[in-house]
């Protein structure tokens, strides 16, 4: 699917639906442990915060065309004001939401693992 004219707040939507999934994945295989727990250890990674660490640690590894897609959905006026969180924050978590969304709706899966996978190690501080 081509996501140059889909709105960056559209392709944030499915990219959060998309990493959520993957992070309960990811908590889920590090022990089984109760709702609750699973959902403290889900936390840092889905925080605006979190992600916006993410966004901002892989920016200079992703390809043009990523780049490009980051900068619109970070750029792109939003009617709504987060409220727990700084503004510029919340704009680069929704940058690495569309982004996700995007490649997820273009069917590149491998990326779309690649993008979580980095996600991930940055917010652990391993990269």
């Amino acid at each position: 699917m081509d996501t140059v004219n889909i709105n960056t707040t559209a392709l944030a939507y499915i990219g959060d639906a998309v990493y959520e999934v993957y992070i309960r994945e990811y908590v889920l295989a590090g022990g089984n442990a109760n709702s609750d727990a699973l959902h403290r250890k889900a936390v840092k990674f889905v925080s605006a915060a979190g992600q916006a660490k993410a966004a901002k640690g892989m920016f200079d590894s992703l390809d043009e065309e990523e780049k490009a897609l980051v900068r619109r959905a970070r750029n792109h006026k939003s009617a709504s004001r987060p409220k727990n969180t700084e503004p510029m924050i919340y704009k680069w978590a929704t940058a690495l939401e569309a982004l996700i969304g995007s490649v997820h709706l273009q069917g590149n899966i491998s990326r779309e693992r690649e993008i979580i996978s980095e996600a991930i190690r940055i917010i652990q501080g391993e990269r």
